[in-house]
């Protein structure tokens, strides 16, 4: 069967088609039976490539309407070729000009793409956190005297997610601001409209990067299609943990119940045992090769991990093969990463290794906004 596009797809995965409008597909009715509803997998006519393309994107051409003239050749003897080459470098065909040397291109008619997607690791600090604009006691300015959340500032959360242990447990597991779940919306907004294709999500445990993960992927319309992981190698240092104990995280199951999009079948490779309290320098930088797991295990497109600041400085340079910092050094520039700070590798297979090259796009910058009563100064004297 001919297809023939009536809209533009760009793809979000990638086993899917790239069509323009007007494009032709050619979609064997044989090949449809473990394709999901609502999709078809075809070739382009256009550029030979193969993939995944929604059915309601087309409408069903006539095959006649692919017969087209691609390109006429004339073929010559040999001794006609060179002796025409002596008089210089184009000679006249059918009334057309050519270029000799350009008539052994002759088996270019035709080319069907093979492309190969390229590796990139996209490595993430979550968004705006609670505790990071009103403080240490954040939970206790928005709960009532019988320990129900309200809405005390409008970056606060219209609501908490909720967990089956005490509401206290979030004072050491904070949620995003509201100004933290629009800065990773947009971050997903702007990854979209660069056309970076996320295959694999993985995520800290920490309800800030899940909740983080979670709206980039919103952002990037594939919030129904990339689950995301949670690995709890991906936490942060511990020995940054102001309460010297690890936070009780959201299980999976909770988070799933939250309407969170979790990978519910997926197991960490660091059990949330393996995390102790106030861990040393070494003893975290010791674990931070953990990152090629994710680099070197055949998948392709971008995988995109959502951790702490202390993640973008651990976790990419071992892959770039370069030392652990001094730890004093560390800690410096991990205070100078803002939220939603990023850092990308991308892998020269060529070479067989990575670099580090510029984030598909920029960091976001905003200004603080103090907390504003309008009785103070305009209605006082």
């Amino acid at each position: 069967q001919t297809l023939r596009a009536l809209f533009q797809y760009k793809p979000q995965n990638i086993d899917e088609l790239m069509i323009n409008t007007g494009d032709f597909i050619y979609v064997d009715p044989t090949h449809q039976s473990d394709v999901s509803e609502g999709w078809v997998i075809g070739t382009s006519h256009r550029t030979g490539c193969r993939g995944f393309l929604p059915e309601n994107y087309t409408e069903r051409a006539s095959e006649s309407d692919t017969w087209v003239k691609h390109r006429e050749y004339v073929f010559v003897t040999a001794s006609r070729f060179f002796t025409q080459t002596e008089n210089g470098p184009n000679v006249k065909l059918n009334g057309e000009v050519h270029n000799p040397s350009m008539s052994r291109s002759v088996t270019n008619v035709l080319c069907l793409q093979n492309t190969t997607l390229r590796r990139g690791v996209l490595v993430m600090r979550h968004g705006e956190r609670l505790d990071q604009v009103f403080g240490k006691s954040w939970l206790q300015q928005c709960l009532t005297a019988d320990g129900k959340y309200y809405r005390a500032d409008l970056n606060f959360p219209s609501t908490l997610p909720k967990r089956k242990d005490s509401m206290k447990q979030f004072e050491y597991d904070p949620p995003l601001s509201c100004c933290g779940i629009f800065q990773s919306r947009l971050i997903g907004e702007a990854l979209l409209n660069q056309e970076v294709t996320v295959s694999y999500m993985y995520s800290s445990p920490a309800l800030r990067c899940i909740q983080t993960a979670q709206h980039v992927l919103q952002g990037l319309k594939l919030d129904q299609k990339v689950k995301i992981r949670v690995e709890p190698g991906l936490f942060e240092w511990t020995k940054w943990e102001t309460n010297k104990v690890i936070p009780n995280f959201m299980s999976v199951t909770e988070l799933a119940e939250a309407s969170y999009k979790i990978d519910t079948s997926y197991r960490g490779n660091f059990p949330l045992s393996s995390l102790v309290p106030s861990e040393s320098y070494e003893e975290y930088s010791a674990a931070a090769p953990l990152l090629p797991f994710f680099a070197f295990s055949g998948m392709l497109g971008v995988i995109l991990i959502v951790g702490h600041g202390s993640s973008l400085a651990s976790f990419t340079r071992p892959l770039v093969g370069l030392p652990a910092r001094d730890s004093s050094d560390f800690a410096q520039v991990v205070r100078k990463i803002p939220s939603l700070g990023m850092c990308f590798c991308e892998e020269i297979e060529e070479e067989n290794k990575w670099q580090m090259v510029n984030p598909p796009v920029k960091t976001l910058t905003h200004g603080a906004n103090a907390a504003f009563n309008w009785r103070n100064g305009i209605m006082e004297d």
